[in-house]
């Protein structure tokens, strides 16, 4: 509507807001009331649009939501001010789910002393690693609270140099974390974490969480060992409790190897609770296991040496250390540290029996386990300071001192808020220190970055720096932009700091003999490559400061439930305060192998380099993000990164956007096929031609060879999608192109990088010449892809260093066949479940708004255990641009079949192996090399999985389009595509607002969208009912309505506006979409599928994506 006020003061930031609406407090108070008395809904979290810089309105809710007698009000501004309303949001809902209920408990658990406690002082800890005081507590800022007490406990005391890598298992998780090493270096924060698939928007240290620990189950799934992610739980737990657990875990494969000493376990165990670790069961059970696995290894791989059951034991233990080294290499080599440079500081109930192996895993040389840590974490409670932070927007861009002067002025007022705060808190003003941030970031980028600040400092050049080390380079010419200003004061703790290592051992030696005691108790452990080997076993409780044992020991603290394995080669020593420092035994620089591993794969190994892969491509893709400026890439995600053997298929990517992945195995094959021997060492190769193996033209491809010995051994590719590649609308995707030729810049191959020289002006004058419209922003975005395939490239050459080429290359071929065995089992099951004939065909079709059919025939072999795709009766070739490139037709069929297989494996070319596939030349799904193509890549490969997927029975049709939207001029460009349904399937619901299938991309947040567009986001919500009813109910759409502020050329292209979403066994339709155009004047009109017209300030589009296809038949009632 019209503006109420034409502006008005964004509170502290320099920002001023026009407020088209005021709120209205009538309906308001209307609505709350009904989710009071109708829901019993007794807790509000309120997070109004652009909240972080006026919150008048949030205020407001507040007013009406307290005066209505709700207990607790959530408010998203005071909570976390700063900009992107989703995750602002989704951390009120936590706030005001968590808060009511630590404050029921504060109150329980001081009701229980003397005075309730009042002239007490209490604490708790936050996740940002500070305590604060029990008024102040609250939900939202105790999510990681545990696990930053432990963070706190090592870093203070490990004594390290170049960092720590905190290491904390448990039985039922692992949780990681880093500190830069040093009495001195501050605690890192983040300030957006994803927890259980919810954003949370405030400073905590970072912490990463994998489900590998005690209780992680073990399984043997298609040749390869899986460890977690479900847990065999607490009850009945592991086969060793001998509770009747009939899942092998984690601590059962420790109990098998002997890594824990049964002897010195209290006796709890058993269905009385006074019994001991049950030995004879869990060796049962691996027998049981290990006769399943040489079973199946014997039928699949000829020349497979059967395995023991220690042998499969650790084998379990293997898989389990490389999945926790895993979130430790992102933390470290994914942010541009070396690992090996770092402490391993370990502590938890499991912790100590994988320490060294983990260690050695990644090259590190040391471990340190605290003589606290078994309650590490509450030790680090015990001192944690207490901490208080103030925030604010600011909202300005640095262009001269007296910028940051004003930034002081208001760091100032915040420091003397914090510092009154911490008073009240109980807090003496002499122990009180404070920390100044700014929030800093590139004008046109949405990445900023906390920069410390002192007054006076040159905190441009501090950006600058952090920024290079961030992201490999600065943006010259860019304004630098203050978003927020921030104050840590924290009251400091008063207590004492240990002693170093050096000095303790020094202070102690001459007081104590140093001696060994005899072993505890005469006791054997199973190691790798050597068997049962007698190993001392000393409590630590008989060791001295400065006694050093060589392993093979276990140590054991029975008061801390701690037990540290020591294996052969290094050596422990215990320190003057009683904590215990691990040398490790040097890696040797490749590890031997058996040779027959080359021809017949090892399942544990197989399993390790499967994490060891899709480790470089999750670790490029953090790169690429990082180092991306694009909206596209940096917020929406829309890239991918993979690995390639010498053939160029497809070994493992990172779960990326799926549409990518399985194509880009064409793009790397057609470049090996045309360059041959004139691909040098040193060059990059940049495409993104459909006839190449591309996607569509905005999808642009960098593929880089690892050469070993000076041959082409693999390659590593990036794609992403880039903001303007020319064409004849902005965000090169128009809805009318007729030929590759309107869809903008297409390269079959150019070497973008010659001998490691960037040919920028080469790259640029090719742009130029197609019309982009953000040449910097793509040019950046493309240096990013080269920069993650550079990353890729040195990770791939360390792992070749540490296992060997020949193991490599063969670990490489054996992961694509345990991906062809599942996809085997997978055909064969489903011939079964179907009632098949040995050899029987499936039928399915579907058809595109314009008419044009997609038709399979697919043929399963159950004794060949293959399958053939047969497309032939598609239609042909259309005047338009919705064809399919082959590569993207081949992409939908492997993603098909990844979803198929009910168990995790790697998506990769083995796939493909038991597959033909039939796609007639000239058709829809195979066109011409001069066909447009734009809408192929995004709509009709929906199209062609919803076919592939109702053969297979698997689900009704999700919405069968990606929504993408458009709109710019000569200086800017906008792309998104928009959620829908999910279909139903054989017991479950469709998800409703997702992207599904072929995309799993982000939308932009809202508040950045208006902030850096001209456009307002009038309604973004759910649109009830469009999922398809049946026994299951397909996923509902979306609505979103955008409004222009300025003139804009819009452009859609979508599909299932005229054919709808099917359901199916017996499952009702979804709706269809439907775009329409609302003029300023009032007058509406229907857009249609696909469009592109030029709209004025005032006017909008609103799309209303389709539902999802109902599954089962809806059970008939009658009315009485």
């Amino acid at each position: 509507g019209d503006p109420v006020a034409e502006g008005k003061d964004a509170g502290p930031s320099s920002s001023r807001v026009r407020v088209l609406r005021e709120p209205d407090r009538v309906a308001l108070e209307k609505a709350l009331r009904e989710a009071r008395d109708k829901y019993g809904v007794t807790s509000v979290a309120v997070a109004l649009m652009h909240s972080y810089l006026f919150k008048d309105h949030e205020l407001v809710v507040q007013s009406v939501a307290e005066s209505l007698g709700f207990e607790h009000v959530s408010l998203s501004s005071n909570l976390t001010p700063m900009i992107k309303l989703v995750s602002r949001a989704f951390t009120a809902c936590i706030d005001a789910y968590l808060t009511p209920i630590l404050k029921s408990y504060l109150r329980s658990f001081q009701s229980g002393f003397a005075h309730s406690l009042a002239s007490t002082p209490l604490y708790f800890m936050q996740s940002d690693g500070g305590l604060c005081s029990a008024s102040h507590f609250t939900g939202y800022r105790a999510v990681l609270s545990g696990p930053a007490g432990g963070v706190i406990a090592y870093s203070r005391t490990t004594p390290a140099k170049s960092g720590v890598i905190g290491f904390d298992m448990g039985g039922t998780s692992t949780d990681v974390s880093r500190h830069a090493g040093g009495a001195a270096a501050r605690l890192e924060h983040v300030f957006e974490t994803e927890i259980a698939g919810t954003v949370i928007r405030a400073p905590q240290l970072e912490v990463m969480t994998v489900a590998a620990d005690g209780g992680s189950r073990l399984a043997f799934r298609a040749g390869i060992f899986h460890v977690g992610p479900e847990s065999v739980g607490a009850e009945p737990g592991p086969v060793c409790y001998d509770k009747g657990g009939e899942g092998l875990a984690v601590t059962d494969a420790n109990v098998m190897l002997g890594r824990v000493v049964p002897a010195l376990f209290p006796r709890i165990f058993g269905k009385k609770a006074n019994g001991p670790l049950n030995e004879k069961a869990t060796r049962a059970k691996f027998e049981e296991v290990t006769k399943e696995i040489n079973g199946f290894m014997i039928e699949n791989t000829p020349g497979h040496k059967a395995m023991s059951p220690e042998e499969v034991a650790l084998g379990f233990i293997a898989v389990a250390n490389e999945t926790m080294s895993r979130p430790i290499r992102n933390l470290t080599q994914g942010k541009g540290f070396d690992v090996r440079g770092h402490v391993l500081a370990c502590f938890g109930g499991a912790g100590g029996q994988h320490a060294c192996d983990v260690a050695r895993a990644l090259g590190m040389k040391s471990v340190y386990v605290s003589q606290y840590s078994g309650i590490l974490s509450a030790y680090g409670i015990g001192i944690a300071d207490v901490v208080t932070e103030k925030q604010e927007p600011f909202g300005v861009v640095v262009s001269d001192a007296s910028v940051l002067e004003a930034a002081e002025s208001r760091l100032m007022e915040l420091q003397n808020e914090a510092i009154s705060d911490l008073l009240s808190q109980g807090v003496q003003k002499d122990n009180i220190a404070s920390e100044w941030y700014l929030n800093m970031r590139y004008e046109g980028t949405d990445f900023g970055i906390m920069i410390s600040r002192k007054k006076g400092d040159d905190t441009v050049s501090a950006f600058a720096d952090e920024y290079l080390r961030e992201h490999g380079f600065t943006i010259p010419g860019k304004d630098v932009i203050v978003d927020d200003v921030r104050v840590r004061a924290l009251g400091v703790s008063e207590a004492a700091v240990q002693q170093k290592i050096e000095d303790a051992v020094k202070t102690k030696k001459a007081k104590v003999s140093l001696k060994l005691p005899k072993s505890a108790v005469n006791h054997k452990t199973y190691f790798a490559g050597q068997g049962w080997l007698d190993t001392s076993v000393f409590l630590l409780k008989d060791l001295s400061p400065g006694m050093t044992v060589k392993g093979p020991a276990i140590l054991i603290d029975v008061l801390g439930g701690i037990t540290t394995v020591v294996d052969p080669g290094s050596e422990a020593t215990v320190v003057g305060n009683g904590d215990i420092k691990i040398d490790i035994a040097d890696n040797k620089n490749a590890q031997s192998f058996d040779r027959n591993e080359l021809t017949s794969p090892d399942p544990v190994r197989l399993s390790v380099f499967s994490h060891r892969f899709m480790s470089i491509a999750e670790q490029m893709g953090r790169t690429l993000q990082r180092t991306a400026i694009s909206t596209n890439i940096k917020e929406r995600l829309d890239f991918s990164c993979a690995l390639f053997d010498a053939q160029g298929g497809l070994v493992a990517n990172a779960p990326h956007v799926p549409v990518h992945l399985g194509s880009m195995q064409e793009t790397v094959r057609y470049q090996i096929r045309k360059l041959g021997s004139s691909w040098k060492e040193g060059d990059v190769i940049l495409t993104n031609h459909p006839a190449a193996g591309g996607s569509h033209l905005p999808d642009v491809t960098v593929i880089s060879p690892v050469f070993t010995g000076g041959v082409a051994t693999f390659y590593i590719a990036s794609r992403g999608h880039q903001a303007d590649i020319g064409g004849l609308t902005p965000g090169s995707m128009p809805p009318f192109s007729k030929s590759i030729a309107d869809e903008g810049m297409a390269i079959e191959s150019l070497k973008v990088v010659v001998n490691e020289v960037l040919q920028e002006d080469a790259l640029v004058g090719i742009l130029r010449a197609a019309g982009c419209r953000s040449l910097r922003d793509v040019v950046s975005d493309l240096k990013a892809q080269i920069a993650a395939n550079f990353k890729g490239i040195r990770l791939m050459q360390n792992l070749i260093e540490t296992e060997s080429l020949e193991l490599v290359c063969a670990y490489m071929k054996h992961i694509q066949t345990a991906a062809k065995l599942a996809v085997e089992d997978m055909l064969v099951e489903v011939s079964l479940s179907r009632g098949l004939a040995p050899v029987d065909t499936i039928e399915a079709e579907d058809y595109m708004d314009d008419g044009s059919v997609i038709k399979l025939a697919l043929t399963i072999d159950r004794e060949k255990k293959t399958a053939d795709f047969n497309f032939e009766g598609t239609g042909p070739e259309v005047y338009g641009n919705t064809n399919t490139p082959f590569a993207v037709s081949t992409s939908a069929i492997i993603y098909s079949l990844r979803c198929l297989v009910n168990r995790p494996i790697p998506l990769n070319q083995g796939c493909l192996e038991p597959v033909s596939i039939h796609l007639p030349k000239g058709s829809l799904l195979y066109p011409s090399e001069e066909a447009a193509v734009v809408g192929g890549n995004v709509l009709t490969s929906q199209r062609l999985t919803d076919v592939i997927l109702k053969a297979f029975g698997a689900c009704a049709a999700s919405q069968g389009c990606m929504n993408n939207f458009t709109f710019g001029n000569e200086s800017l460009s906008y792309y998104e595509t928009i959620a829908g349904g999910a279909g139903a399937g054989p017991g479950w619901s469709g998800t409703s607002g997702v992207q599904t299938h072929m995309t799993n991309t982000r939308i932009t947040d809202p508040e950045v969208l208006e902030l850096r567009y001209p456009v307002l986001l009038d309604e973004f919500s759910l649109r009830r009912g469009s999922g398809g009813r049946g026994k299951w109910t397909g996923g509902n759409g979306v609505c979103r309505a955008v409004r222009f502020r300025c003139p804009l050329t819009v452009s859609i292209l979508s599909e299932r506006r005229a054919i709808p979403p099917w359901g199916l066994a017996g499952g009702k339709d979804g709706k269809r979409g439907e775009n329409l155009i609302q003029y300023k004047d009032g007058r509406i009109v229907n857009f249609g599928g696909k469009g592109t017209l030029k709209l004025n300030a005032g006017d909008r589009i609103v799309i209303r994506t389709p539902g999802g296809g109902g599954y089962g038949e809806t059970p008939e009632f009658t009315c009485s």
